[in-house]
């Protein structure tokens, strides 16, 4: 469009309604330019006219002047002149373009339209509709990009307004990017209203952690407090959206519940205490347990939320130091670390340009749903075709070429069929459907969206499907969908069993590793579910539980900014697990339920707090930039991973973030060439896929875009890490930027061998069997909500109120079967526990399936109690009550 041509050879054009993210509509005229024509220069909206090769556009003339001072004057007849009580002061477009295009006064004297004020539209938004200049960018993003027309125009002429449906909430998941959007102060968040102005607040860009997708964001803060988080454009991540939870999130960390001194258990109480002994009383029972039990009698849990830098911190500690492999960024609730970074990985932009996307995970809008806006607005544009592979319907499911259901168990089996060459159609699919899936996984340009679709089924059984698609699918890419904010860095960085820093295994890496650090395990440990079986043992103290877990107690048990109590799918294995572990560490930064069964409490920095890197799904490489300082004596994770260590009588030989990342640019092997230099270098802006691609690859250059104040209001001032790019073209950096330093430091001796090979292609995994259910048993299907009990929603006040009950979700047909109506009670019995839900019907699951949201609140019990991880699926009888 002329708009952005022109912006892109220097000359800005004011505007309302346009944004680039969005479809242009003309709506406002604030664009209009002159635009040359076979009858002389006429006025046009320059957002809706293409440029065409040797146009003449004028931007300046006096007619376009007086054209920009009719419509301001038109929008100032009815908004009020309230900036100093409105949040959008210091930062409004319409502020800032009426003093730079608008006539300096107006001629109505008459009184303005007024509206109750504000009026919340959700629990997170408030409106307020004098304000509002009809520019319909939140109409736009609500039904083009969030697919979710739940915010309209009402009314007429004068009485036009922006408003909500009366029988339909403003319930989005991405209402907050309305209120960024918004040109005036018509829409606010409830958060923010009225807590700062724009003047006051200093800001840093920074990466969001609250799930995997990894979005660019701008942290503002005042006075060492969160303020807000504004979405940045990145065209490879987000495009400038953030859903609610990511933006509204920081709330936890300006919480007043923060752990700000060590703890450690004096007479059956949390005493504070120094750092000193506090990790002296670690090291004491980690040298204990090593003694009495063998170094595999430690475990740590966790790490998905730390940075880059202090997950490599912890894995050289218990991996180099202490010599334990049981670590596990996962909870239980991932897949198998070796198949996550063993299966060839895809860029969101891969994804969403694809022929065929194949959605084998769980709903994506309530666990990435970034990823969801992405692959949806593809979707709808005419983009990739999806097959979705699910136990039922997912916010994708509209836009899906082919859905194709599947018992939980049964996912092999349904990939099977479908890529056979004679795979014959499951039951209930029509010979139609069936042969268009069957045509769209043939396609060309295929990639796989792999996750972990029920807490209540082994993710062995969908890796194994993964796995296949991978082995008859040679061309095929994925993108694995983990929940967890860097538990992709996080296993990159070795805290999974088997692994070491790099994307290497343990045995691949082992003389690399043992080199330079002096030592590693000498065989594989024990995962999360392994690590409190052994714990569960020693609580029950029962023969044949011991044996199961194995003859190893779990002596000492590190938790890394985790909540195995909230988060692991068996909460029962959990609590007894933790119960049994000999001695507890809780690495946190808020009390939990883990801290009060802690021995020892160790104070850890938060996110916004420490500066560092994370590694998103698409093995995206971006900085995290530190806007506050930690409360009271609360240190960053890798520090406590160093002054342990030095607590041991060892030295990581890691002073600051900046060693700890020369560290592991040097001997991470799918870290290789990513100095510094690259990770601040203007091309690094949009972040750094992992591994760098190799020096004889050619990359197209990419147009990088500036940050549009106007698109995207109060971000125009952020300080970028990395020069900002603007207009022209940048090149995507390769390992070749890398070589200059490699070469110096090669010359000073710092020769780091010949380094092992990644890990690549299908690994051996152990995929349990599945017996088939009988006549009148049930299968669970456990599904992850964005709103949950988890402490990124709970210790939040904003978020918290969102928290909805579970029903039961059960096929119709199962109900009329069972003569139970939809809003009746029902028990849930397995074979160790049971609850009690309200059923709705859904036609979606497949007979002998029901389904429940994981980690929500129930009328009795919890779903995590019903879940056995020892079975591969959960089978349970319905009872009527």
């Amino acid at each position: 469009m002329l708009i952005a041509a022109a912006e892109r050879a220097g000359t800005f054009i004011p505007r309302f309604c346009y944004h680039p993210r969005m479809k242009s509509v003309g709506v406002c005229r604030m664009c209009l330019v002159e635009v040359g024509g076979p009858r002389g220069p006429s006025l046009q909206p320059s957002c809706f006219v293409e440029v065409q090769d040797g146009a003449e556009v004028v931007t300046t003339s006096d007619k376009v002047k007086k054209a920009q001072d009719g419509v301001l004057e038109f929008l100032l007849v009815n908004h009020p002149l309230d900036c100093p009580v409105c949040d959008k002061g210091g930062e409004c477009p319409l502020q800032d373009q009426t003093l730079a295009y608008g006539p300096g006064e107006t001629r109505f004297v008459e009184e303005k339209r007024h509206f109750e004020k504000p009026i919340p539209i959700s629990e997170l938004v408030l409106l307020d509709r004098e304000r509002c200049i009809q520019c319909s960018r939140c109409t736009r993003f609500a039904s083009e990009v969030a697919g979710e027309a739940q915010i309209d125009f009402i009314g007429r002429g004068e009485l036009i307004e922006v408003n909500t449906f009366p029988d339909l909430p403003f319930t989005s998941y991405f209402s907050g990017n309305t209120v960024q959007i918004c040109p005036v102060g018509a829409l606010t968040a409830t958060p923010y209203r009225f807590t700062a102005r724009p003047w006051d607040l200093d800001q840093v860009e920074s990466t969001c952690t609250t799930c995997s997708v990894g979005c660019r964001v701008a942290v503002q803060s005042s006075a060492n407090r969160v303020t807000r988080l504004l979405g940045i454009d990145v065209d490879p991540v987000n495009h400038g959206w953030l859903c609610d939870k990511g933006r509204f999130a920081y709330e936890a960390v300006n919480g007043t519940d923060r752990l700000t001194d060590p703890l450690v258990r004096k007479d059956g109480d949390l005493v504070p205490v120094s750092w000193h002994e506090a990790l002296d009383a670690v090291a004491r029972a980690l040298e204990a347990s090593r003694s009495k039990h063998g170094s595999g009698s430690v475990g740590m849990i966790g790490g998905g939320r730390l940075t880059n830098e202090g997950a490599y911190a912890w894995a050289k500690l218990a991996k180099g130091v202490i010599g334990t492999d049981s670590v596990d960024a996962q909870l239980g609730d991932g897949l198998p670390a070796k198949v996550v970074l063993g299966l060839p990985t895809a860029t969101i932009d891969q994804a969403t340009s694809a022929d065929t996307v194949i959605v084998l995970a769980g709903d994506l809008r309530e666990e990435v749903p970034i990823l969801f806006l992405r692959l949806r607005g593809a979707a709808a544009d005419g983009g990739p075709s999806i097959v979705e592979l699910a136990p039922h319907s997912t916010a994708l499911t509209p836009y899906a070429t082919a859905s194709l259901r599947y018992q939980p168990g049964e996912a092999s089996a349904l990939v099977g069929a479908l890529i056979a060459p004679d795979g014959a159609a499951p039951d209930g699919v029509s010979e139609e459907s069936w042969q268009r899936a069957r045509d769209l996984v043939g396609a060309d340009n295929v990639v796989v969206v792999v996750g972990r679709p029920s807490l209540a089924e082994d993710g062995a059984l969908v890796a194994d499907a993964a796995q296949l698609l991978a082995s008859r699918l040679p061309g095929a890419r994925f993108l694995p969908v983990l929940r967890r904010g860097n538990v992709r860095g996080a296993l990159d960085m070795g805290l999974g069993p088997g692994l070491l820093p790099g994307r290497v295994t343990l045995e691949a890496g082992r003389a690399y590793f043992v080199e330079h650090w002096g030592s590693v395990p000498d065989e594989e440990g024990r995962d999360t579910s392994a690590m409190l079986a052994a714990g569960a043992a020693a609580a029950d103290s029962a023969a044949d539980s011991a044996a199961a877990a194995g003859s190893q107690p779990l002596d000492t048990l590190i938790v890394l900014g985790a909540d195995p109590l909230s988060d692991f799918p068996d909460r029962r294995l959990a609590r007894r697990g933790l119960d049994g572990a000999g001695f507890v560490v809780a690495v946190a930064s808020a009390p939990g339920e883990v801290v009060e069964r802690a021995d020892v409490v160790l104070p850890a920095a938060e996110a916004h707090e420490r500066p560092g890197t994370t590694t998103n799904i698409e093995g995206r490489l971006s900085r995290l930039g530190q806007k506050l300082v930690p409360p009271g004596q609360a240190w960053p994770d890798w520090m406590i991973a160093v002054e342990l260590a030095a607590h041991l009588g060892e030295d990581l030989g890691l002073d600051s973030v900046a060693d700890v990342w020369d560290e592991i640019e040097c001997l991470a092997p799918a870290y290789r060439g990513i100095t510094r230099q690259v990770l601040e270098s203007p091309t690094a802006t949009d972040g750094v896929l992992v591994p760098l691609p190799s020096v004889e690859v050619a990359l197209p250059p990419r147009r990088a875009a500036p940050l549009d104040p106007i698109a995207f209001p109060g971000v125009e001032s952020v300080e970028r890490q990395g020069a900002p790019p603007r207009a022209g073209l940048v090149e995507m950096p390769t390992a070749a930027q890398g070589a200059e330093d490699e070469a110096g430091r090669l010359a000073a001796g710092g020769d780091t061998g010949r380094a092992p090979v990644l890990l690549a292609g299908p690994v051996e995994i152990a995929v349990p069997h599945v017996a088939p259910n009988d006549r009148y048993s049930f299968r669970l299907v456990a599904t992850r909500r964005l709103y949950d009990r988890g402490s990124a929603v709970s210790r939040v006040p904003a978020l918290g109120a969102l928290v909805q009950p579970a029903p039961l979700r059960v096929n119709p047909h199962d109900l009329d079967g069972l003569g139970v109506t939809s809003g009746a009670s029902v028990r849930l019995r397995t074979a160790t526990a049971s609850a009690v839900l309200e059923v709705v019907p859904d036609p979606s699951l497949p007979r002998q399936v029901a389904a429940v949201d994981f980690n929500v609140e129930l009328p009795e019990g919890t779903v995590a109690d019903l879940v056995d991880v020892s079975h591969p699926v959960v089978e349970f009888r319905l009872e009527t009550l």
